[in-house]
């Protein structure tokens, strides 16, 4: 029987997280410490995030959201104010800045790297805008040199939202020093985890202290029961960064397995190349995987790519729609009375893009499970009249 026929029960998720005896070792000496929060396995997690990064200061917190909230709050960024970013992303990057009364203005994105196109970033200026916030869409990094200079030309705070990029790079400079500050993500599908968390890189000093505060319902660092600003409860918990550190440790050998398993997607997808369209291979950037993204080619009819994601679960294949466009969730419309044709480059990736499962211990045979899968349903898709 084909692995990839209907009736398979096995299921090949999404994602899965790499991890070994080294993680769990790490973890069972927090356990057998007493203290679960605020104690050495954080300060070590954020040294060598800082040390990864190339930046002077590190703060951990409790999620990628929240290290672009603590982010976006300390620039201190005039309520209303416009922050130019991304439509293709994860809606968290948006819903950090509604957090701070800040209003996104959103700017289609580049069709080949799914990125902000910083062409139209330049074009969407206004009186009202003071950031700039772009994600590092599926791993690869956004034209950090370009939206560097034009944020220095205009004074416009710079914000990298990191957290599907942990390792990339650009001209051999890491992500997370670019711009103000960084934020990172460790969800368990991400290149490493700390169950839940993130972290801030920074190399800026009264930036890094008031994420600090933030974190920490606002409370100074005295050590007294003193709190001179709003915060909030978004510290990293020990057994979390103690699982980060171990994961740090292992982050090349675990990138490379990642890049492995893409490269694997690569050769098995090919034969399927008029209809599918395999992720690129951005120039001048190092690239760090977060997931394996193909699109439908526009051949095919309007709600092919739904069509074949349900035809891929019932076989027990993972997958995903990523990512859906975050001007047209519900909220997003209701509240800024965004419509269909807005950004039409962004429209179109979020209607035809699809993630498979990627994770660093996947096979060949998953792959080629995956492959023929893909082979069986795309003749039976829709196509465009």
């Amino acid at each position: 029987m084909s692995q990839s026929a209907p009736c398979s029960t096995t299921r090949l998720p999404l994602a899965r997280p790499d991890l070994s005896s080294h993680e769990r070792e790490q973890v069972r000496e927090v356990l057998h410490s007493d203290r679960l929060s605020r104690g050495p396995a954080l300060r070590a997690f954020e040294a060598a995030m800082a040390d990864r990064c190339s930046t002077a200061h590190a703060v951990a917190v409790s999620s990628g959201t929240a290290a672009l909230h603590c982010i976006v709050a300390a620039l201190d960024l005039e309520p209303g104010a416009e922050v130019l970013t991304t439509p293709f992303s994860f809606v968290a990057s948006s819903n950090a800045l509604l957090y701070e009364d800040l209003r996104p203005r959103f700017v289609d994105v580049d069709p080949g790297t799914y990125n902000l196109d910083v062409g139209r970033v330049a074009d969407a200026l206004t009186p009202a805008t003071e950031a700039i916030l772009a994600v590092d869409v599926f791993g690869v990094p956004a034209d950090w040199p370009a939206l560097t200079a034009l944020a220095e030309k205009h004074d416009l705070a710079l914000i990298d939202d990191a957290c599907e990029a942990v390792g990339a790079s650009v001209q051999g400079h890491p992500i997370g020093t670019w711009g103000d500050a960084a934020g990172f993500g460790f969800y368990p599908n991400k290149q490493i985890t700390t169950g839940e968390g993130g972290c801030i890189t920074t190399d800026d000093a009264d930036l890094a202290r008031h994420c600090r505060a933030l974190r920490n319902q606002g409370r100074t660092p005295d050590g007294r029961m003193r709190h001179d600003r709003l915060g909030y409860n978004y510290r990293l918990d020990e057994m979390s960064a103690a699982l980060g550190c171990a994961q740090l440790d292992r982050l090349d050998a675990l990138l490379d397995r990642r890049a492995a398993v893409a490269e694997m997607y690569r050769e098995a997808l090919a034969p399927l190349a008029d209809d599918v369209v395999r992720p690129g291979r951005p120039a001048d950037v190092g690239r760090s995987w977060f997931v394996y993204v193909v699109r439908l080619r526009d051949h095919f009819g309007p709600g092919a790519r739904d069509q074949l994601m349900d035809r891929l679960q019932a076989r027990g294949v993972g997958c995903a729609p990523y990512f859906p466009a975050i001007h047209l969730q519900p909220y997003y419309r209701d509240r800024f009375g965004f419509a269909p044709g807005d950004f039409p480059v962004c429209e179109a990736a979020s209607a035809r893009t699809l993630a498979l499962p990627f994770f660093g211990d996947m096979g060949r045979g998953d792959v080629t499970r995956v492959a023929e899968a893909l082979a069986e349903i795309l003749p039976t898709l829709p196509r465009s009249s």
